[in-house]
């Protein structure tokens, strides 16, 4: 096919009554130019427009199967949400709700006690507050407690979190004066003691989440923080990141950080909690108070998703049976390695793949030295796109390592293995129809060149054009 072949935008248009098939049939007839110079076939031009109007009608945000074995993906999403979540999600967004709403007292109420007292219980903590992420929540902690004024932070600690956010830029935002102690891998108590004067408004505290320096290093305990913010009458705000309400090696929690004697804590509630995307802020009642009632805050509070949400994964933590087997973060994390090898093993018969062991990792910034054993199912690395771009269902995205595409187990559930056995063998078929049409062009290009060639030498005709199969003949 010649360029001068193609149809026109408005005749390839026609073909469907479809109001974005202008557009559509621009991007297509734009490829098979690209096509047609590159000495390729653009191939039946109508089947390629239904398909592009098959990709704008479809959402953009999509359900992804996670087989990286990264647990809280950012890229991906994060954390999933429980099915309570989820279901406390569809029951506040079909109607109207009590949000700020006092339905016995009938009047005006605040939408942060839909999880106050859940955050209260589960902390040890005098009063929360939850807004739209934890940076937000250090944003807001800093600007009503310290603008204008000193905030002493360690060198060790003034770290840049995802997509190049760093905490002295959140700190100058918020209003407030960084003031550094220590050194990068060794800071003491006695440095922010001899860094407080006059002009220090707060003392910051940054865990180290998604990070190590190990060595010659040294940290002051939360405690001994605290201490020197009582002796001096300043607040002590401790940033955990990641955040944790359960036991977990390597992560403080909230209630551990209070109790040791921090006045604020800002954690995540969408990386080691497993909720939505919310920054929890939880301490004394008069700083949260302070929070509250800053104009900020309403500049990033919580809608009423995420607060539903919140509340349906805090529910479970109440109970804490319930939290380890139906919040899925804790699921993964807790899984023993021998339900994962079954699973991956059942992966690979269905597949004709094979079982390899290899390391999941936590993710969302959280414990980046932990490593947990994991298996996957390993198939073609020529299936990694193919799988990616999800044609014939959900996406699902792998590692590609040594030259194949391992399917991680652990990040996938029962029920996701099944559907990347189907995306597999769609995936696989897919590519085999694209090889056969491959070799049927390549065939038919070899017979235009012996039908030219004969031409040239008078033994034949002029081969003639093939008819436009992609508009009908009016």
């Amino acid at each position: 096919m010649r360029l001068r072949d193609l149809p026109s935008v408005d005749e390839l248009a026609r073909e469907v009554d479809d109001p974005r098939a202008v557009d559509a049939a621009r991007a297509v007839l734009a490829h098979a130019r690209e096509t047609i110079a590159a000495g390729g076939s653009p191939g039946d031009l109508a089947a390629a427009l239904r398909a592009e109007l098959r990709a704008l009608r479809a959402p953009r945000l999509r359900r992804v199967l996670n087989a990286t074995g990264v647990i809280v993906h950012t890229n991906l999403g994060r954390a999933p949400l429980a099915a309570e979540a989820l279901e406390r999600v569809v029951d506040a967004a079909r109607g109207y709700s009590n949000l700020e709403y006092e339905l016995e007292e009938g009047r005006r109420g605040s939408r942060q006690e839909h999880v106050a007292e859940a955050l209260r219980r589960l902390t040890g903590a005098e009063a929360a507050l939850v807004v739209n992420n934890n940076a937000a929540a250090v944003l807001l902690a800093l600007a009503a407690l310290a603008e204008g004024r000193e905030v002493v932070v360690s060198r060790g600690e003034l770290i840049e979190i995802g997509d190049g956010f760093r905490i002295p830029d959140v700190l100058a935002r918020s209003g407030a004066r960084l003031r550094e102690v220590g050194t990068t891998n060794r800071t003491r108590a006695a440095d922010y003691e001899r860094a407080v004067g006059p002009e220090t408004a707060a003392l910051l505290r940054v865990h180290q989440s998604n990070f190590r320096v190990v060595g010659f290093t040294e940290q002051p305990a939360v405690a001994e923080l605290a201490a020197v913010a009582r002796r001096h009458g300043v607040p002590l705000v401790d940033d955990l990141g990641s955040g944790v309400l359960v036991a977990l090696e390597g992560e403080p929690s909230a209630r551990e950080s209070l109790a040791a004697g921090a006045d604020l804590v800002c954690f995540s509630g969408d990386k080691l909690l497993g909720g939505p995307q919310a920054g929890v802020v939880v301490g004394r009642a008069e700083l949260v108070e302070r929070l509250r009632r800053h104009p900020l805050q309403r500049a990033v509070r919580a809608d009423k998703l995420t607060l539903a949400a919140l509340e349906g994964t805090l529910a479970l933590y109440l109970e804490p049976g319930r939290a380890a087997s139906e919040v899925p973060v804790l699921r993964m994390l807790e899984e023993p390695a021998e339900s994962v090898r079954a699973r991956a093993a059942r992966l690979a018969e269905a597949v004709g793949g094979e079982v390899e062991e290899t390391v999941a990792r936590v993710g969302g910034g959280a414990l980046p030295l932990a490593e947990i054993a994991s298996f996957a199912c390993a198939v073609e690395e020529e299936l990694a796109a193919p799988l990616r771009t999800g044609a014939g269902g959900p996406p699902v995205v792998g590692i590609v390592r040594d030259g194949r595409l391992l399917l991680d187990c652990r990040t996938l559930g029962e029920a996701e293995a099944d559907e990347v056995a189907a995306a597999v063998a769609a995936a696989r078929g897919t590519r085999e129809a694209r090889e056969a049409r491959e070799a049927r062009e390549a065939e038919g290009d070899g017979e235009l060149a012996m039908d030219v060639n004969a031409m040239r030498s008078g033994g034949g005709q002029r081969p003639r054009a093939a008819p436009l199969a992609y508009l009908p003949e009016r």
